[in-house]
Order: structure tokens, then C-alpha cells, then sequence
């Protein structure tokens, strides 16, 4: 996916130039991954831009540092503030927002402690993750022969730069292999999720989706889309299942901040149900796009209006 770069760029609590926003090339998280990021978006609502579920993006942001070791120099409500700023400035009406903090320069060991840390917000405008096309049609993913790193090898319920290396890994076995995307099992060979997305199983009117304890990053789109889905008179289960059920599965779909809701069509050049995106899984879909764009009033507190 192409990049289409904005004006300025937040960096440890001023606006920069786009072009402005370096790091030392012996930046530790850099050469070690020591970081931790956030996927937000800001959409276009008939009161103006609003972004969904900053203040849980900015905790979720702090949370993951911590896993690490990490102090990050700005509250959640100041980075929410800075969110808003850089979104103002750059005159996005919806967008990507990517914060992202990370141990900088110090010298060339492993252990970071007493490192500084570097705090960056960029926003950019983006369209569908998977393609419009997927959005409509769903999409085709492949089995990584890469594990989802076992649990007890990464904080894997954080968002931890260095862990994405297997996901990766899994993404580009995918596309090597004509795929659009990668579904990731776990140690236990039981699914987990996709490179950066959660997933979802429909199975005889009921939705499935791998507990957190499967090695899953407990998406805030996931959490949502399951409150939605509950809202809507559905049946919503955390529960392991294997590769094998993806297959007799009736729909399955993506979702995360990038990905929103996205049909999965094939699993393994397996077609997915009939091979189109399912009733259930349409529905949530529409209904979460219209509570993204302010247009279910039950939703309004999930939404942060730039201003």
C-alpha cells in the first residue's frame, strides 16, 4: 500500500516537518525492537472528524510499554491531545494514525533501562487495508508455516514492535504464495490470528473467536466488534479451534483498527461457505462502519471528536 505522506509530524510533543521525522541510526528499538506502536483511525462524520477509541488506543499505547520496561514521557491524555493536534494540522478529515514510542540513543547493548525514549504521532491518509475489493468480496489467506510466538516467549497481549517480525515472516510467506493475507496458529497448533488483524469463525449461527490466551493480541476493534455482534442478537464465544474447522467453517472474517471487518473467502485454496461474504458477517460489517462514522447514536462514546 502506497504512502501518501501529511504536513507534520508529532515528535516528543512538537510538530515537524514530515521529511524531519529521523531517528540515529543507532536508535536501540531500531536494532532490538524495543517499542511499542498503536493503529488508530480517524473517520469523517457529519460533526466533523472523530477518532475511534483514542483514550483505549493511548492506554493500550502506555500498557505495552510497561510490558517492556518502557516509561513513555506523555500520559494518555496528553497523546490523546497531541492525536488531535496533528490531525487538526495536517486538515485530515479520516485517516491512519500511528503513535509510537521507542528506546532511542544510549550506547549499543542489549538492556535498554535508562535509555531515552522517543515519542512519535504520524497521520496519513489510508484507505482499505485488504483493498476495496476484499472489503467487498473477502479475501484470500493462507496457513503460515511460522507459529504465532509462544506466550511465554513475548508479552504477546502487548503491542511490542519487535514482536511483528513474526508476523512478518507470516505476511510474506502469504504473498509469496499469491495470498492476500496469513492466518497464524499458536504453539498449540490451535488458530490465533492473522499478521496484525484478529479473527472470527461463523459456525451454525454462532461466532467464534480464539480467547486471549491463545496468544492473541486483544484487539480493541475485536472487542468492539464482539459488543456489536452481541448488540445484534448474536451468539459470541471465545473458543480454540484449529485449521481444520476454518475449513467447515460457514463465514470467517478479519478485524482490526487497518483491517476493520473484512471477509475471509478461501482458507488454503478452500472456498469459505459459498465463497462470498456471509450474512452474518455482512451485518456486522455494515453496522460497524456506520458506528465508526458516528452513525449509531448507542456507539457516540467510542468516538473523539477532533474539534
Amino acid at each position: 500500500m502506497a504512502l501518501q505522506p501529511s504536513e507534520k509530524i508529532w515528535k516528543n510533543g512538537q510538530l515537524i516537518p514530515w521529511k524531519d521525522a529521523t531517528v540515529h541510526v543507532l536508535t536501540h528499538g531500531l536494532h532490538y525492537g524495543t517499542g511499542a506502536f498503536e493503529g488508530i483511525r480517524c473517520y469523517g462524520t457529519d460533526k466533523g472528524p472523530a477518532v475511534f477509541r483514542l483514550k483505549d488506543h493511548m492506554v493500550r499505547l502506555h500498557s505495552s510499554a510497561k510490558a517492556i520496561q518502557m516509561r513513555i514521557p506523555f500520559t494518555a491524555d496528553q497523546l490523546c491531545e497531541a492525536t488531535k493536534e496533528t490531525v487538526r494540522t495536517n486538515k485530515l478529515d479520516s485517516c491512519y494514525i500511528r503513535p509510537i514510542a521507542f528506546f532511542g540513543v544510549s550506547g549499543i547493548g542489549v538492556n535498554p533501562i535508562g535509555y531515552p525514549v522517543e515519542t512519535f504521532i504520524v497521520a496519513f491518509p489510508m484507505g482499505a487495508y485488504l483493498g476495496d475489493e476484499g472489503m467487498k468480496k473477502g479475501i484470500r489467506v493462507h496457513t503460515a508455516s511460522w507459529h504465532r510466538a509462544p506466550v511465554g516467549s513475548v508479552p504477546a497481549t502487548a503491542k511490542i514492535c519487535g514482536d511483528y517480525l513474526n508476523s512478518a515472516l507470516a505476511v510474506m510467506e502469504a504473498k509469496m504464495n499469491g495470498f492476500d493475507e496469513t492466518v497464524m496458529l499458536n504453539d498449540l497448533h490451535m488458530v490465533a490470528e492473522g499478521s496484525g488483524e484478529n479473527i472470527f469463525m461463523v459456525k451454525d449461527g454462532k461466532i467464534l473467536t480464539p480467547p486471549v490466551n491463545a496468544g492473541i493480541l486483544p484487539g480493541i476493534t475485536r472487542a468492539s466488534v464482539m459488543t456489536v455482534a452481541k448488540d445484534l442478537g448474536y451468539e459470541v464465544v471465545e473458543q480454540n479451534f484449529s485449521r481444520g474447522e476454518l475449513f467447515l467453517a460457514d463465514e470467517l472474517f478479519f478485524t482490526g483498527t487497518a483491517a476493520e471487518v473484512t471477509p475471509i473467502r478461501e482458507v488454503d485454496r478452500r472456498q469459505v461457505g459459498e465463497g462470498v461474504p456471509g450474512p452474518v458477517t455482512k451485518s456486522i460489517q455494515s453496522t460497524y462502519l456506520d458506528v465508526v462514522k458516528g452513525k449509531v447514536a448507542k456507539y457516540s462514546d467510542w468516538l473523539d471528536p477532533v474539534g
